[in-house]
């Protein structure tokens, strides 16, 4: 599974360009940002394919070091709360393969990322302030009809998602 890196991510790890990804199926990639949600630094996460979207709130330093592991934990958790199948969320899991941190997958992807990004901070009073995963604020973002690369015409993410695992 690629993760590509936007350039604030990078600059914020200290990480070197990453290689451009190599995955064609953008099913198997997601493109991960750093925000800032009430003045706390946040990791946004968005599937390229369907602009599923989900956001870790608030994440310490040891969080962001580790931040494969990171990610992979919140994407497991906001299947489960988006109602995706334990077993469906496995497979897909499987089927991805290990992360691979590459740079972000296109100016489409990114174009899509930043609307998801608009959607979050416009429906931030779902955010919950004692919790990193923020179910109810994936959720309204993920409900709210939207386009991606890998649908024609707008449609809610998470209907989207459900027909690309």
């Amino acid at each position: 599974m690629e993760l590509g890196l936007t350039i604030p991510l990078q600059r914020q790890q200290k990480l070197p360009a990453p290689p451009r990804g190599a995955e064609p199926d953008r099913r198997f990639c997601w493109d991960l940002h750093t925000i800032r949600l009430r003045g706390r630094k946040s990791l946004l996460a968005v599937h390229c394919h369907s602009r599923y979207t989900f956001v870790l709130f608030d994440l310490p330093e040891t969080a962001w070091a580790e931040l494969p592991e990171t990610f992979l934990a919140g994407l497991r958790r906001s299947f489960l709360a988006a109602g995706v199948p334990e077993a469906e969320a496995a497979s897909y899991l499987h089927r991805a393969g290990a992360c691979v941190l590459t740079r972000t997958h296109g100016r489409r992807e990114v174009a899509f990322l930043n609307r998801a990004w608009e959607d979050v901070l416009a429906l931030d009073y779902c955010l919950d302030e004692t919790s990193w995963e923020q179910p109810l604020l994936d959720r309204a973002v993920n409900e709210k009809p939207s386009r991606c690369v890998g649908f024609d015409g707008l449609a809610p993410a998470a209907e989207r998602l459900e027909k690309s695992l």
